[in-house]
Order: structure tokens, then sequence, then C-alpha cells
């Protein structure tokens, strides 16, 4: 283990009905850096996040998260971690208080109140704290969503496509609130299928077949696979990936 490394696996492997979805994945992630995961859809990465977070179980490999092994520091992992998902996971009849407070509770947070009124005031919510949830748009969802992420100071944020289908303007906010966070030295790992979003990534790590294709920042995996840009370069890589997967 590694002190200075929020995320160290090797070898992670995750079979459905025997068909291998995350296939001897690796990474290894510093502290405070954000870190763009991509891929086609269907390629593992929320089955990889889930691992992560001690949500699934791998079949093989091994490693740590926050220096807690994946294997048998689930729960503790989960203390630890913010895991948003692809979809809006909070209860849209409650006002945005009240889910922030009920999340707060599953913490067992010893000073609620001064929490979830922390939270408001990080996001920019406090205006809105009494509306319900099911009334808001995509973007301040989106909020929402991230508050309860950050309610217990998790070191490390696990963003599973946080702003798909939100507008250009909420995108470009919740992006300047992930780099503060990533400035105080919270790392993040980041799912998304836009190239703008990629490009604001300390690095990157592209998955296609459940495999690890390409590591690096954006202007290393372009130079790498002789690319006009990082769309070309991941077009280039996907059709690698399909000529070696028909190969056998």
């Amino acid at each position: 283990m590694t002190p200075d490394l929020a995320i160290d696996v090797h070898g992670l492997t995750k079979r459905y009905n025997g068909r291998t979805v995350v296939d001897r994945f690796a990474l290894q992630l510093a502290r405070g850096r954000i870190c763009g995961f991509l891929g086609p859809n269907g390629s593992g990465k929320t089955t990889t996040i889930r691992m992560l977070c001690g949500l699934l179980k791998a079949d093989a490999g091994s490693g740590t998260c926050l220096g807690l092994d994946i294997a048998r520091g689930g729960a503790e992992i989960k203390r630890q971690v913010g895991y948003m998902t692809q979809r809006f996971g909070l209860y849209e009849d409650l006002s945005i208080r009240e889910n922030l407070d009920f999340v707060a509770r599953l913490f067992e947070l010893p000073n609620r109140r001064a929490a979830v009124d922390d939270a408001l005031q990080r996001l920019g919510l406090v205006a809105r704290q009494r509306q319900l949830a099911g009334t808001l748009s995509g973007g301040w969802k989106q909020r929402l969503a991230l508050a309860a992420c950050l309610l217990h100071d998790p070191q490390l944020l696990l963003l599973d496509e946080p702003t798909a289908g939100v507008d250009p303007k909420a995108r470009r906010e919740f992006w300047d609130e992930i780099h503060r966070l990533a400035a105080q030295g919270i790392t993040v790992l980041v799912s998304t299928h836009y190239m703008d979003e990629a490009e604001r990534c300390h690095e990157l790590c592209y998955v296609a077949y459940g495999q690890l294709l390409a590591r690096g920042s954006a202007a290393e995996i372009v130079a790498a696979a002789g690319a006009r840009d990082l769309e070309d370069a991941f077009v280039r890589l996907v059709g690698q990936a399909q000529d070696n997967f028909a190969a056998g």
C-alpha cells in the first residue's frame, strides 16, 4: 500500500453468467487528482466503480481504496467515499433539506443540522432548501446529489456520469466545484462521455470490452494514438479493441 494513493488496484475482474465485464483492471490514482473514466456504454465503468466502493465483490484481483482492502473493508470504504450514481437516487417527495437530513442520519453524523447547513451553503442550495426534489431541474438535482455525497466529508468521490442530460451551464458549474474539491485534497474518479469534460481531468482512463486500453493525460493519449484530437484517439482505440476482440 502506498500512502499517497487513493486508489491502488490490480487485476480486478468481474464476470456475469460466464461473460467477463471487467477484465484485469488496474489503476493507481494519487490523492487530490481528477481522473476521467471513459469508454463506450457497456464497457465496465459502472461495474468497476461499484467494486472500488465495496458495493460489488471482485471475482479476481486485489487492492486498496483509501488504504482499505477492497475485499474486506467494504463497510469502512463506504463511510469514506462519496458515490454519485448515474440516475438521481434521492427521494423526490422530500425537500432538499429533508433529503440531506435523511442521508446525514444514515451516516450517523453527530451534528446533523450543522452538516446539512454546510452542504446547503456549499452547493448554493439555501434558497431552495424547502423545495421538493421532484420539482427540481436536472442541474439542481445534480447539485443536491453532490451535496449528499459531500455530507460526511469523503476523501474520494466516485461519480458515475454525473452530468448526463444536464445543460452546459450547469455542467460548467459542476466542474468548477469538482476542481475546488480536488484543490482541497479530495480525489475524484468521474465517468463521462463529454470530451470537454475529459479535457478538464488531470488524467484519463479509457476502457472498452472491460479492458483498460489507455491511461494518461489527454495530450499523451492523443499523441500515443497518432490522432487529431481526443475523440479521434478514442475512435482508434475502440477500433483496435474490436479487432483484438474479433481475433479472440
